[in-house]
């Protein structure tokens, strides 16, 4: 029976999310296939079997998100993240996978992941996923990203200049997995100046994205540790 809690449908935007599926478990991706397409704001530009083709398919359709599975026949998905952002550089990368730790959360992070989310979830939970990643948040359980930041957690020197008190405070709330609406309601911001405080605290860091300012901060002593 239809699940009443699942997302549902929304009306196609004007560009709708472009997405990119490598996965070499023909019969998980046709699945998927046949599911996206009952989103229209969900385009699957392609589907591949390998990261060789996906480096292709990225340089070729530019996706917004590649939900990529962690293990490949021609190698591991993690670590080709710097790959597909070195030929897709507006691409964010989410990462499928069957197991997850805090080890593997923090290579994610490392190497520039938008997030990961386990194969065993339901559908509902990755068509969240790829709207919540495709509205430039991410996609982490706090608690395996809190045990992530803090093995990558680094020296105490500071970075170029001072974060203010309140680009603190969101970078504070984004490193706990909050995204833009729970950091605007929890500071009493608006949704804008929420995207403004970001945009200045990725300038500051010298960094592309929530996920890299936030290990970036933690290696630089800009935030406590968990």
């Amino acid at each position: 029976m239809p699940n009443p809690n699942s997302p549902q449908p929304m009306p196609p935007a004007a560009a709708p999310i472009r997405v990119l599926l490598v996965e070499d478990h023909k019969m998980v991706a046709e699945a998927l296939g046949a599911a996206f397409e009952e989103f229209p704001e969900i385009d699957l530009v392609a589907s591949v079997e390998s990261l060789a083709h996906g480096m292709v398919a990225a340089e070729e359709h530019r996706p917004d998100i590649v939900l990529l599975d962690r293990r490949l026949p021609d190698g591991d998905g993690i670590e080709a993240i710097a790959g597909f952002r070195a030929v897709s550089p507006s691409s964010r990368v989410l990462v499928l996978t069957g197991d997850a730790n805090s080890a593997i959360v923090a290579r994610i992070l490392e190497v520039g992941g938008a997030g990961l989310l386990l194969k065993s979830g339901l559908l509902d939970e990755l068509i969240t996923a790829i709207r919540t990643i495709a509205a430039g948040d991410m996609v982490i359980d706090p608690e395996l990203l809190s045990g992530a930041l803090a093995m990558l957690g680094g020296g105490s020197g500071r970075i170029g200049p001072v974060l203010t008190l309140r680009e603190r405070q969101v970078l504070g709330l984004i490193a706990e997995g909050a995204g833009t609406d729970r950091i605007a309601e929890e500071l009493r911001l608006a949704r804008n100046t929420v995207r403004n405080h970001v945009q200045r605290i990725l300038v500051k860091t010298g960094t592309h994205s929530k996920l890299e300012a936030v290990v970036h901060a933690r290696k630089n002593g800009l935030l406590e540790r968990p």
